[in-house]
């Protein structure tokens, strides 16, 4: 009878329902968290670097250095003095003949002070340039400090900046790596990465090629370039490589607004296969002239021109 009166009752017993999840689905998620604290932004990266800093990683890591490197002869000498390579001693062939090129050569490191000055007997010039023709004047440029390439992506999140870095594969030319340097410090760029082995290194001839941006301009040095890009995608990067059977165009590549690494092969043999599977884009420059390929420092200074512009 008790049943009968509850199922002819008006009330509604217990039932399933929803539990108030329905009326809790309707509610508002709050407001836009701060950019510092949505994953993937760039303040937030740029935060956790800094997080990384005060917990004691050190705030510049580096890539290793190169061997230290002789410039021989005067006219040599002199452009390097001129160009602003860096230098720790000037060595001067004793009785050597005054002509304007070695006066000009020791007002230079004077002028440029921090230059030792060391006279010394031609065989022992004969010596230290293993029988060069040096004529009577020798340039030690001291070992190159060596970046490592997380630091590039570090101090643009730190400047509140999307990295903008060129990475090259398999360029051996030191003038290429110059004007790289150079392109890279014009359009804003945050540093230039080359691999440890068979590539060209930051030698007097780079120096001079960059017309003295390298002294601003970053380049660092990583072991194995493969893993260095598979380390920049992780950090959110995009890696794109420059190929001449690429499947995008430079000007359709929307990439190039946000953090980006672009990677430029060898003028003869481009990518090599590991890093071309290795980037997010193989991307082509449009040529209508019909060349076949660019050097390394021409490619690099038109997708780099493209990214400022876009950036802007």
């Amino acid at each position: 009878m008790a049943a009968n009166n509850r199922r002819m009752s008006g009330k509604k017993g217990a039932q399933v329902g929803s539990g108030g999840q329905r009326r809790r689905g309707l509610e508002g998620k709050g407001p836009t968290p701060p950019a510092e604290m949505r994953k993937g932004h760039a303040k937030q990266r740029a935060a956790n670097a800094k997080v990384r800093r005060a917990q004691g990683r050190p705030q510049q890591r580096r890539g290793g250095k190169a061997s230290s490197e002789l410039v021989v002869g005067r006219n040599p000498v002199v452009e390097a003095l001129r160009e602003g390579v860096p230098a720790s001693t000037l060595y001067v062939q004793q009785f050597i003949d005054n002509d304007e090129r070695v006066r000009e050569a020791l007002q230079l490191a004077a002028e440029r002070g921090g230059i030792n000055l060391m006279e010394a007997p031609r065989p022992e010039l004969d010596r230290m340039t293993n029988g060069l023709n040096h004529q009577g004047l020798v340039l030690q440029v001291p070992p190159y400090e060596y970046a490592h390439p997380e630091d590039l992506a570090d101090a643009a999140y730190d400047e509140g900046e999307d990295p903008l870095i060129v990475a090259l594969d398999g360029v051996t030319d030191p003038r290429n790596l110059g004007a790289v340097v150079r392109s890279v410090s014009a359009f804003g760029g945050h540093g230039v990465v080359v691999p440890e082995r068979r590539a060209a290194g930051m030698t007097a001839g780079a120096w001079k090629t960059s017309a003295g941006t390298a002294a601003r301009t970053p380049v660092a040095r990583a072991t194995n370039l493969t893993r260095a890009l598979e380390s920049y995608k992780k950090a959110g990067i995009v890696v794109v490589g420059l190929a001449a059977d690429g499947e995008a165009e430079l000007g359709d590549l929307e990439a190039l607004q946000g953090p980006v690494v672009i990677v430029v092969g060898s003028e003869g043999k481009g990518l090599s296969r590991l890093v071309g599977e290795t980037c997010d884009f193989r991307v082509r420059i449009p040529m209508p002239g019909g060349a076949e390929s660019l050097n390394a420092g021409v490619a690099a200074g038109i997708v780099l021109y493209e990214a400022a512009r876009r950036r802007s």
